[in-house]
C-alpha cells in the first residue's frame, strides 16, 4: 500500500527560480526514507507541502484516506499557562475524552440498562483496551524519559521554554498521538546521544512511516531503508541507508565522468577530423583554384593564339586583295592608256 505519493510537484518562491521542479516518488506504508540534499534544495519545503503548510504550485500530493501526518518542526499555539505536562497530555485527548464518555455511561447505566448504551459501553471499552488508554501515564512517561524531557521541564509553562526543548516536546507529543506518518526535520538537532539513541530504537519499532531529513548520517545509516536526493528540483532514488547513498552517489558520479570523459574524448576526435577535413577540404579548394586559374591562363592563350592567326590570316587575305586590286588598277591604267592611243591614231588618220 501506498501511503505517500507525489507527481510531477512544483514549487517557487521567486518567479523562474523553481525549487521543486517536477519531483515524483512513491512512499509505501512502513518505509522509512532519508530526504537527502544540498541546503536550499526544497527538502524542508516538501515536508511543509506534505503536511499542508503550504500549497504546491501545480503537481499531486495523494495521502492515504485515513492517515495522519505529523510535522516535527511544527510546533502548535497552546493556551497561555499550559505546563509541558498539559502538552504531553494533549496528545491523549481523544482517549481522554473517551475515558469521560465511558464514565458518562457507567453512570447512566444504574438507571439505563438499555441494549443501545450497553453495545455503546462495549464498543467505546474495546477502543479504549485496544487503543492504549489504560497505559497512558506508563507511556508518556517512557517517552519522556526517553527525549531527556525531566519531571523539573515537564512541570515548567510550555512558552518559557528554549526552542530546542520545545522542539523535544514536540517530538515526544507527535510520538504519543501515534502518527502514522512522521516528517521528522533534523530530529536529532537538539537531542544527546542517549535520546537520540532511543529515538533511533522507537522509529525502528515504529509500524508507520518516516520521513527524515538529518545531517547526522549515523542517525540515517540506522533508520533509512532507503535514500531520496532533491537534485535540482527532482527526485534521484537510493535503495539503501546513508552509507550505501554514499557509496552508490560516488559510483553513478564516476560513470558519469567516465561518459563524459569519453564523450570529452569522441568530440575531440570529431573536432580532430573536423579540422583535418577543413583543412583537406581547403587544399582541394586551393588547388581546385590554382587549376581553374591555369585552365583560365591555357584558354586565355588559346584564344589569344586563335585570335592571333585569325588576324595573321585577314591579313594575308587582305594582302592579296590589294595584290589583285592592284593588278586590276594596272590592267585598267593600261586600257586608259591604250584606249589614248587608239584615238590619238584616229585623229591623226
Amino acid at each position: 500500500m501506498i501511503d505517500i505519493s507525489v507527481k510531477d510537484l512544483k514549487k517557487s518562491f521567486e518567479v523562474g527560480h523553481p525549487v521543486l521542479d517536477g519531483l515524483s516518488f512513491d512512499i509505501n506504508a512502513g518505509e522509512r526514507v532519508g530526504i537527502l540534499g544540498a541546503n536550499g534544495c526544497g527538502k524542508t519545503t516538501l515536508f511543509r507541502l506534505l503536511s499542508g503548510e503550504i500549497r504546491e504550485d501545480s503537481g499531486d500530493i495523494a495521502v492515504h484516506r485515513g492517515r495522519r501526518i505529523g510535522l516535527i518542526s511544527q510546533i502548535p499555539h497552546y493556551p497561555a499557562g499550559w505546563t509541558t505536562e498539559d502538552v504531553l497530555r494533549e496528545a491523549h485527548s481523544g482517549l481522554r475524552a473517551m475515558a469521560e464518555r465511558i464514565a458518562e455511561i457507567e453512570r447512566q447505566l444504574e438507571n439505563d440498562s438499555s441494549p443501545q448504551l450497553l453495545a455503546e459501553y462495549d464498543r467505546l471499552s474495546d477502543d479504549f483496551r485496544r487503543l492504549g488508554g489504560y497505559d497512558m501515564d506508563r507511556e508518556r512517561n517512557r517517552v519522556a524519559n526517553g527525549l531527556d524531557i525531566p519531571k523539573e521541564m515537564r512541570e515548567r509553562e510550555f512558552e518559557l521554554l528554549s526552542g530546542g526543548e520545545k522542539t523535544r516536546v514536540n517530538l515526544a507529543r507527535l510520538i504519543l498521538e501515534d502518527t502514522d506518518i512522521l516528517l521528522l526535520d533534523e530530529p536529532t538537532n537538539h537531542l544527546d546521544l542517549r535520546a537520540t539513541e532511543w529515538l533511533e530504537d522507537y522509529i525502528l519499532h515504529f509500524r508507520g512511516t518516516v520521513l527524515a531529513i538529518s545531517h547526522d548520517r549515523y542517525f540515517l545509516d540506522t533508520v533509512a531503508q532507503r535514500c531520496i536526493e532533491i537534485v535540482n528540483g527532482r527526485a534521484e532514488f537510493y535503495s539503501g541507508n546513508y552509507s550505501f547513498y554514499v557509496v552508490e552517489r560516488q559510483r553513478r558520479f564516476d560513470e558519469q565522468l567516465k561518459k563524459y570523459e569519453k564523450d570529452q574524448a569522441k568530440i575531440e576526435q570529431l573536432e580532430k577530423e573536423r579540422s583535418e577535413m577543413k583543412a583537406q577540404l581547403e587544399k582541394e579548394r586551393e588547388e581546385a583554384a590554382r587549376q581553374l586559374e591555369q585552365a583560365r591562363v591555357e584558354i586565355r592563350r588559346e584564344m589569344e593564339a586563335q585570335l592571333h592567326a585569325e588576324a595573321e590570316k585577314r591579313d594575308r587575305e587582305l594582302a592579296m586583295v590589294r595584290e589583285e586590286m592592284d593588278r586590276l588598277i594596272e590592267r585598267l591604267h593600261m586600257l586608259k592608256n591604250k584606249v589614248k592611243a587608239a584615238a590619238g591614231e584616229e585623229q591623226a588618220g
